[in-house]
């Protein structure tokens, strides 16, 4: 009988020693490659340096926001496309993600209709399927710095960090 307990006590330590790093790579950070925003000016007027700023700004925020999550781990592309393709990532950024051993994708555009109205918009797909996995859509008022950092900022809070 003592040689029973402990032979399942073995097991189990071995078994515990087995599925702790599983657990573990379940809840690791995800590579994800992500884009600078795309800027697509559909308004009347021609986009400002400030502007031009902003899409940097947020762009680099947007990174450091993700990585601070704990569910991913940024990997920043100098490579930038000149597109958006109906909400999803172009085949272009999918390879370069790809490439880089990224196991997720993140596009991201915002659209000044005015400055009035804008919106940021993002997705976050699977690198080898294209498969969206989370994303959304904000409208903002106002073509201010407060107004692109708020947008930002409740971009990610309820599309992206939202546990579903």
């Amino acid at each position: 009988m003592k040689l029973l307990l402990k032979a399942l006590s073995a097991f189990a330590a071995l078994l515990a020693f087995a599925v702790l790093p599983l657990a573990h790579a379940e809840g690791a950070p995800q590579k994800i490659m992500v884009f600078d925003f795309y800027f697509d000016n559909t308004s009347p007027e021609p986009t400002s340096a400030a502007e031009t700023a902003r899409i940097k700004r947020i762009s680099d925020d947007l990174r450091t926001e993700l990585q601070k999550s704990g569910d991913y781990d940024v990997i920043t592309s100098s490579e930038t496309f000149d597109s958006i393709q109906q909400g999803k990532c172009s085949s272009e950024e999918m390879a370069v993600a790809q490439k880089q051993g990224a196991a997720l994708v993140a596009c991201s555009w915002l659209q000044k209709v005015s400055n009035l109205i804008l919106n940021l918009n993002m997705v976050i797909e699977n690198a080898k399927t294209g498969e969206p996995l989370k994303g959304g859509s904000v409208d903002i008022r106002g073509n201010t710095d407060l107004s692109w950092d708020h947008g930002l900022r409740y971009l990610l809070k309820e599309h992206v960090f939202q546990k579903s």
